[in-house]
């Protein structure tokens, strides 16, 4: 059973940075999609940023000049590195994987992201 762990969110001042890692369990091989997605309270999840097996990234438009999406093939993991963020950014992350055999989408649990002074 594919799993996904989610870390490195926490509490950051506007103007800061995090990066965020999720360590994916119960799979084999890189061919699968790894993404990042957000939901803030009262708000629909969106896309952050996803990444294909052979490193193809795709960003939400408003947040690829702050953001980086990065994996590890052969561990299993990817990274979302965040700069310069804003009290907008304060949401709860999480790690996505697609496989498109089958068409399956797997989350994690989720990491909050907070940005307040």
């Amino acid at each position: 059973q594919l799993q996904l762990v989610e870390s490195g969110g926490g509490l950051v001042q506007p103007g800061g940075s995090l990066r965020l890692t999720c360590e994916a369990s119960g799979i084999s091989g890189p061919a699968y999609r790894m993404g990042w997605y957000r939901q803030a309270s009262g708000k629909q999840r969106e896309l952050v940023a996803h990444i294909e097996p052979d490193g193809t990234t795709t960003y939400a438009d408003p947040l690829k000049e702050r953001f980086t999406i990065f994996r590890d093939n052969a561990n299993h993991m990817s990274y979302l590195q965040m700069e310069n963020l804003k009290p907008e950014d304060t949401a709860v992350y999480f790690c996505n994987v697609y496989i498109s055999v089958g068409s399956r989408d797997f989350w994690g649990q989720g990491t909050q992201v907070t940005v307040s002074s």
